[in-house]
């Protein structure tokens, strides 16, 4: 099973492929997409142009990818919404099915609990899967996580 992850966002998107089984998962690709400054239209854009490219080049089974968390900034949560609907949008004219994995889903399957805080699931991902040495963005760990946990939803309900 070969998943392209996504941590979605307007000012920077995590954006990962991770293939195998939730209990050997393995990154094949990552990187933080960050859009130059402009207009909405253009770094959407930007992100479309970003999410299109990687699944051309790696032919994903699915697609995880983060649901939004509503927070007190209302820019922020409508920048990431936005960015979320132009990932879809790639996927479903790519025919990439979606595995929508929420926030506690994700701590829930890279630390086993629901409730961990990002620092817990960020001293985690290392620890379920080989990462190469490089410098990495907070978005770039959360796009890993979202992998892991789409693999383990896509496991368990593939066996219903």
């Amino acid at each position: 099973m070969r998943i392209l992850a996504i941590d979605p966002g307007y000012d920077r998107m995590g954006i990962a492929v991770l293939e195998g089984d939730p209990s050997k998962p393995v990154l094949v690709w990552s990187d933080c997409i960050i859009p130059a400054k402009g207009t909405a239209a253009t770094r959407l854009a930007e992100v479309a142009r970003a999410t299109e490219a990687v699944i051309a080049e790696y032919s994903p089974d699915a697609c995880g990818i983060e649901t939004l968390f509503f927070s007190k900034n209302v820019t922020t949560a409508l920048g990431v919404a936005e960015a979320r609907g132009v990932v879809l949008a790639a996927c479903g004219k790519s025919g990439v099915p979606v595995i929508e994995c929420s926030p506690q889903e994700v701590k829930l399957a890279v630390t086993g609990y629901g409730s961990a805080d990002k620092k817990a699931v960020m001293a985690m991902v290392p620890k379920l899967l080989y990462l190469q040495t490089k410098k990495r963005l907070d978005d770039e760990l959360d796009a890993i996580a979202v992998g892991i946990c789409a693999l383990a939803k896509n496991s368990v309900f593939s066996h219903l």
